[in-house]
């Protein structure tokens, strides 16, 4: 007799939001000099009816939380582990921007390797253009 397979940490994600009834979740990547095209598109999946979570800081521009460059660097680390969450816990993900850098690339092959869709605003940047 077969027995069922416990699920795994991601379909019970899956089946958690289902039966929250949540809506569809969007991670929006790219690099943070795009942050005005990642508010407009914020705007636009919020309107769409989806859940939209982005970066929350920009790393780029002047601010008192990077003016150390040892907290910086520690600061830019627990983001990155704080944005694959965000990319674990979405139903898709969209990739903002017509330049992709080191991080973002490592963000789409970090969502590659979990199965999440992918969307870009200009596909012509996307690192594989898989099928």
């Amino acid at each position: 007799m077969a027995y069922p397979q416990p699920l795994t940490p991601e379909e019970n994600l899956a089946a958690a939001k289902k039966l929250l009834n949540l809506p569809h979740i969007v991670v929006i990547c790219g690099s943070t000099r795009f942050m005005t095209q990642m508010n407009e598109a914020d705007l636009r999946e919020t309107k769409a009816g989806k859940i939209v979570v982005k970066p929350g800081i920009d790393m780029k521009s002047p601010h008192e939380l990077t003016s150390d460059p040892a907290a910086a660097e520690a600061l830019k680390a627990r983001l990155g582990a704080l944005h694959r969450a965000k990319i674990r816990l979405a139903d898709e993900v969209l990739v903002v921007g017509d330049y992709i850098g080191d991080s973002t690339r490592a963000e789409i092959a970090y969502a590659r390797s979990l199965g999440k869709p992918l969307q870009f605003t200009h596909p012509e940047v996307d690192p594989c253009p898989c099928p």
